[in-house]
């Protein structure tokens, strides 16, 4: 078996994304079977998956930075030129949740101002899906976009995009679960707004925008990774050829007026 420094880093991203996958996968049915509530399952899960991805980063690429969703600030990222982006477990409630699998494992690698690799896992699928090599995209055959937003809300920019494009609407929890769903083909539009983090859409856009998708803030800007402030307020990831009727869909007269957000 190929040791981790010898992989490239998406296969590095994958074999890691896949090997925390498992993990969670362990806990989750040791738990349950000794009736733990939900809480200690979710919490345990992401503690677990962060501890093995830190330590297996810094083991594989002990010069790089790691920004994690569960690991206090790491100050080399700010002059780094190599910066892991990981959530050890997207979609917590759902891990947390008997019998859901739209949870997530995230691992992307920002490199000199970009994304250069990534790999988001579906370990309850049995599936990794990475930046290299990228997934193909189905053609889409369906006469009305399929928009995939939130299980507990509907984000404003969702609804304009839904009720402008007459769009059906389908719910999953994990961004990662969501955006993966755009990448095989089973939804076309993957838009939120109301805040989010670096980690939650470092390497779902880093494998959507591998796979040939659009990806980016739901102005039309690039999405800009391992800045200061780990904040990311939206993220909109479809179809390329859906990108221009989404923008416009959110911002109307606004941006075919050349105004800015």
């Amino acid at each position: 078996m190929t040791s981790d420094d010898e992989l490239t880093d998406a296969q590095l991203a994958a074999r890691l994304a896949a090997q925390a996958g498992h993990l969670l996968l362990n806990v989750r049915e040791q738990l349950t079977a000794e009736g733990a509530h939900s809480w200690q399952i979710m919490d345990t899960g992401d503690l677990a998956s962060h501890r093995f991805l830190v330590q297996a980063l810094h083991d594989a690429r002990p010069d790089d930075a790691v920004l994690s969703e569960e690991g206090s600030e790491d100050p080399r990222r700010f002059t780094a030129e190599r910066v892991w982006i990981v959530d050890p477990l997207d979609g917590t409630n759902e891990f947390g949740e008997p019998g859901r699998g739209d949870w997530a494992v995230h691992v992307a690698l920002w490199e000199r101002g970009e994304l250069s690799a990534g790999a988001v896992s579906l370990p309850a699928h049995g599936v990794v899906f990475c930046t290299d090599p990228a997934p193909p995209t189905p053609p889409s055959t369906r006469e009305r976009p399929r928009l995939i937003t939130s299980r507990n809300r509907a984000p404003y920019a969702a609804i304009r995009v839904a009720n402008e494009l007459d769009c059906d609407a389908i719910r999953l929890g994990s961004a990662g679960a969501k955006a993966m769903a755009v990448v095989i083909g089973e939804a076309d539009i993957y838009v939120h707004d109301g805040g989010m983090y670096q980690w939650d859409t470092a390497a779902p856009v880093a494998v959507a925008l591998a796979a040939g998708l659009h990806a980016s803030r739901i102005d039309g800007s690039p999405i800009v990774y391992n800045a200061r402030d780990p904040w990311l307020p939206d993220v909109l990831i479809c179809r390329p050829e859906l990108a221009e009727p989404v923008l416009d869909a959110i911002w109307g007269e606004r941006r075919r007026g050349g105004a800015g957000r």
